[in-house]
């Protein structure tokens, strides 16, 4: 059986493509979920892509991901939070109270942008995060999920 990784976006970015282009670039989510399917498969896993505009059905996501972690299907999820990732304490507690291993990816480098921007409370319970790579941040952060899985073992 090929084993998965999640790559999970937060609110807004359904977006990407038409809001904010001087920010996000032109590139659609559908263009990133297409990138992201080809990178894992290059690596011999398989990419399931989800996206939500709300909280609670992103840690639904996330408490099913950390099972599936458990049961050794799922190596762990790319993770962009969108806003959520200032404001969720709740994503916090859903990615640690799961177990999940998260990458936080951001498409912008959120620390060149508002200072609300700078804080993360994902980043406590992610085990690395990627920030201002464009959507290639994705693709850097699926390599280093995949890598942490493999020396995890």
């Amino acid at each position: 059986m090929m084993k998965s990784i999640l790559i999970l976006n937060g609110p807004n970015l359904n977006l990407l493509g038409q809001r904010e282009p001087e920010t996000y670039g032109h590139t659609t989510l559908a263009d990133v979920e297409a990138m992201c399917k080809s990178v894992a498969a290059g690596l011999g896993l398989q990419a399931e892509c989800a996206q939500s505009n709300l909280e609670g059905e992103l840690i639904e996501i996330l408490h099913e991901a950390g099972r599936r972690v458990k049961e050794g299907e799922l190596i762990g999820v790319v993770f962009n939070p969108g806003a959520y990732t200032h404001t969720s304490v709740a994503l916090h507690d859903a990615i640690a109270g799961a177990e999940v291993p998260v990458v936080e990816c951001h498409i912008s480098n959120v620390h060149k942008r508002e200072q609300f921007r700078h804080h993360s409370f994902i980043s406590p319970v992610a085990i690395g995060v990627l920030a201002g790579f464009g959507v290639r941040g994705y693709e850097l952060a699926i390599r280093a999920l995949a890598a942490h899985a493999e020396d995890a073992g």
